[in-house]
């Protein structure tokens, strides 16, 4: 299905993924809001892209759906590695740039939180390795312009190729027009 506002494009392809491309920040709070509604306690999305390619922003943006209030500020956490927000799911944000690999993962203790009731959303989640869960959406940035921006959500695991339709559904209630490729 193919939907389209003024800004925000999503296609959702014969694999079950789903593309949103938007022309600005300000587009993307429809795909923050449908991440929101679907998920669930104990959910995991990773997200991949260069540097400045928005990861933080959508997390801004999916934390404020989740319920965490402005007092609560949403940044990276580069340095400190997590930062956890208290919404309707608890968010458990981290940021892996400066680990190494999997063994740098474990050492700073962060396997623990993918155990937790709340939603994980990592950055740079190659360095999770073999640890990476099973169960999880994939969410690829890629630039396309100096704001433009293409999301690549991709299902992995039985729970999430369901709630891909869901996700769709929630975005066609945005006003998005959908065309299935």
């Amino acid at each position: 299905m193919t939907a389209q506002t003024n800004r925000l494009t999503a296609v959702q392809r014969e694999d079950g993924a789903l593309v949103v491309t938007c022309r600005t920040p300000e587009d993307l709070p429809p795909l923050a809001d449908a991440l929101a509604a679907v998920l669930e306690p104990g959910d995991t999305l990773l997200l991949q892209g260069e540097l400045g390619a928005g990861k933080t922003t959508l997390t801004q943006l999916l934390a404020h759906a989740l319920g965490v209030g402005v007092e609560q500020y949403v940044a990276s956490p580069s340095f400190a590695l997590l930062h956890e927000y208290i919404g309707r799911l608890p968010v458990f944000h981290m940021d892996l740039y400066r680990l190494s690999d999997e063994d740098d993962v474990e050492a700073a203790g962060l396997l623990e939180y993918f155990e937790q009731q709340g939603v994980c959303v990592v950055e740079w989640p190659d360095r999770l390795g073999s640890l990476t869960p099973d169960s999880r959406l994939d969410i690829h940035i890629e630039q396309e312009q100096l704001e433009a921006r293409r999301f690549i959500l991709t299902p992995r695991g039985d729970a999430w190729q369901q709630r891909m339709a869901r996700i769709a559904e929630h975005c066609s209630r945005s006003r998005l027009c959908w065309e299935q490729r």
